[in-house]
């Protein structure tokens, strides 16, 4: 299953927040595609996720400030 988490306009720390919570609702093996344009998530998310022991499984930039990420739970 993929939810999608849209947290753009939102600052930092509140997209990592967000993604963290709504990551609790999944079930392994799921991804959460987050959609945000918060620079800092650019690393913090990424970090938050091999912490957590998830895989990242797409990051891109969508254009110069906004940017996608699916995290699949572990």
């Amino acid at each position: 299953m993929q939810k999608k988490l849209a947290v753009v306009g939102m600052v930092c720390p509140f997209p990592l927040i967000e993604a963290k919570q709504e990551m609790e609702t999944l079930q392994s093996g799921d991804e959460l595609v987050i959609d945000f344009d918060c620079t800092q998530a650019t690393e913090a998310i990424p970090r938050w996720a091999a912490e957590a022991g998830h895989s990242v499984t797409n990051f891109e930039q969508i254009d110069d400030a906004s940017w996608t990420i699916t995290v699949q739970k572990k």
